[in-house]
């Protein structure tokens, strides 16, 4: 499958900003390097997790597996354009199926472990997916019996990771290998002529109407953007990463997965996040790079108690990103432990800007501006390193906004920028300008000194997006849920602001005569309807009726200033 336009693919390789290199021919590139090198460390509580033991692949090991899994999605049937959406983990095994099911052309489509059947239903539904792979169980819940139950009149196989599986589920274990097996693979891989420029991945980001939509990037769209972290970063060879991101999407895969590959390294995973566990791994594995949410973070400088029993001294950097970060909290982890925290800002799509030490050094700058990568005018210290141009444009006119302080949107355009949403002409269109510029929905503003203004600011959303802790979430979809409990006249969400999550989902009910609403009935509805967990309330306010403009449309500003105010002043 392919999705770029042939005079953008001529165009990109013409400027040297795509090539034929494929992201296996990264990791054959890595084998021949280092064979011997630990290559990917499992978290230190899979046995806790999965029941099994946690394990330390070199290589040469994960090459071993590589062609293992390969050769059992032979045998499963499973070959070039199949979709296989993967539902585990970060585990050894993930970043081997990634590079096995890239070989064969098969499209990886990830999910988050929190989605549930409501979530996977629609894509499975959306993609046609020809297979499914999970785990058995996971803190008690029972994926493999989830998918098998969803699989019912599907023409859709459900794989299980390893020996251990359900009624239904087909164990997925790596085939056999031998000399013979392996010059099967290679001679079989060599006849479909897998390109740079065929789709590697399906991610999946929350659509507008609550449905998700599907983010398919080749193996060239990840390599162009996977300098943005990389370089910016300034992620050394053969240093260890410590990923605590699910590699699902642009922070685990555009960042630490292909960082890896770039530096011959280490990759340190982590799952779910434990900042007790989080710790431990820095001790024992000591990784110089690791990236952690900002609210983790603001705790771990705060907490003096576990600082003091902490050897902070193997990190070089950190990075974070999802959500605003503080200019005290960068500058502590600079001035106390020689730790320089880097300042990302991406997106599946292909958002990329970058704020470190040497393109914004006074950490209040860092903190909240980036660089205006990609703009002719602008001289950037030091260059971007990824290919991307940028600009900010104001929302009711259309017109390129170039003045300093008022806000436009971020559209973006160049070889890291998807090409569009899968099977979603409309979206598609809706989401690109006519000059073939994306809209990200980011509202920016230029600041700093000089001429041109060097930095853009972050000012909010333009769509109606709510972030809690990473985690993109379409208030529509809940809206609905919501208006289908039996003690609600109507409902909508909105986002209140949390120091810890970002943001943090209100109910917003109209009760009706007589009943009483609770926040427990709430999230008791929402788990009968089958929603992913973080997806729940966890404020309630209770109103008379909803805002509502002339033609009927919910006012969502209005919505957020009751979110927003406390319990008794709502209504």
């Amino acid at each position: 499958m392919r999705t770029t336009p042939e005079h953008l693919i001529h165009e990109y390789r013409r400027r040297g900003w795509w090539s034929d290199a494929r992201i296996p021919d990264l990791f054959d590139s890595a084998v021949r390097a280092a064979p011997d090198q630990v290559a990917i460390i499992d978290p230190p509580n899979r046995p806790a997790l999965l029941g099994d033991a946690a394990r330390r692949l070199t290589f040469r090991d994960v090459a071993d597996l590589v062609d293992g899994y390969a050769l059992r999605l032979l045998e499963l049937g499973l070959g070039r354009d199949d979709i296989l959406i993967t539902q585990l983990p970060n585990v050894a095994e993930y970043p081997a199926l990634y590079l096995a099911a890239m070989r064969l052309g098969v499209i990886v489509s990830p999910v988050p472990m929190q989605f549930r059947r409501h979530e996977l239903e629609q894509i499975v539904d959306f993609t046609g997916a020809r297979a499914a792979l999970t785990v058995r169980e996971l803190r008690g819940g029972g994926y493999a019996a989830t998918a098998v139950e969803l699989a019912a009149g599907r023409p859709l196989q459900v794989l299980c990771l390893g020996e251990s599986t359900v009624p239904g589920a087909v164990a997925f274990t790596p085939a056999p290998l031998s000399t013979a097996a392996r010059a099967r693979l290679r001679e079989h891989v060599a006849g479909l002529g897998i390109d740079a420029d065929d789709i590697a991945t399906l991610c999946w980001t929350s659509g507008t109407e609550g449905i998700p939509k599907g983010v398919p990037r080749s193996h060239n769209h990840w390599i162009a953007i996977s300098y943005g972290h990389w370089r910016g970063a300034g992620i050394q060879r053969g240093e260890r990463l410590l990923n605590p991101f699910p590699l699902i999407n642009m922070a685990g895969l555009g960042g630490c997965f292909m960082s890896w590959l770039h530096s011959v390294g280490t990759l340190v995973l982590h799952h779910p996040l434990d900042l007790g566990v989080y710790l431990r791994q820095i001790v024992e594995e000591r990784p110089q790079y690791a990236i952690a949410p900002p609210a983790v973070l603001n705790m771990l400088l705060k907490d003096e108690q576990t600082l003091a029993t902490v050897d902070l001294t193997s990190l070089r950097c950190i990075g974070s990103g999802s959500a605003p970060l503080d200019p005290e909290m960068i500058a502590g982890f600079r001035d106390r432990f020689g730790i320089e925290v880097v300042n990302i800002f991406g997106s599946n799509e292909g958002v990329s800007l970058l704020s470190n030490a040497a393109n914004a050094p006074d950490p209040a700058h860092r903190a909240r501006l980036f660089p205006r990568w990609g703009r002719n005018e602008v001289r950037s210290e030091p260059p971007s390193p990824v290919q991307i141009r940028t600009r900010i444009v104001d929302p009711a006119t259309g017109a390129e906004v170039l003045e300093r302080g008022r806000p436009g949107e971020m559209q973006i355009t160049g070889p890291s920028v998807f090409d569009g949403y899968f099977r979603a002409p409309q979206l598609t269109a809706q989401a690109f300008t006519e000059d073939g510029w994306f809209r990200t929905g980011d509202l920016f503003e230029l600041v700093g000194d000089g001429d041109p203004p060097p930095f853009y600011r972050f000012v909010g959303r333009l769509k109606q997006i709510i972030v809690r802790g990473g985690m993109k979430i379409a208030p529509e979809e809940l809206d609905s849920v919501l208006s289908q409990m039996p003690d609600v006249l109507e409902g909508a969400v909105s986002a209140y602001r949390d120091p810890i999550m970002g943001e943090r989902i209100c109910a917003i009910v109209v009760p009706k005569p007589g009943a009483r609403p609770t926040l427990e009935s709430v999230r008791a509805h929402f788990e009968r309807a089958g929603l992913a967990t973080f997806k729940y309330p966890e404020r309630l306010q209770c109103v008379t009726e909803l805002p509502r403009n002339s033609v009927g449309k919910l006012v969502r500003s209005d919505l957020a200033r009751i979110a927003d105010a406390p319990a008794a002043e709502a209504g």
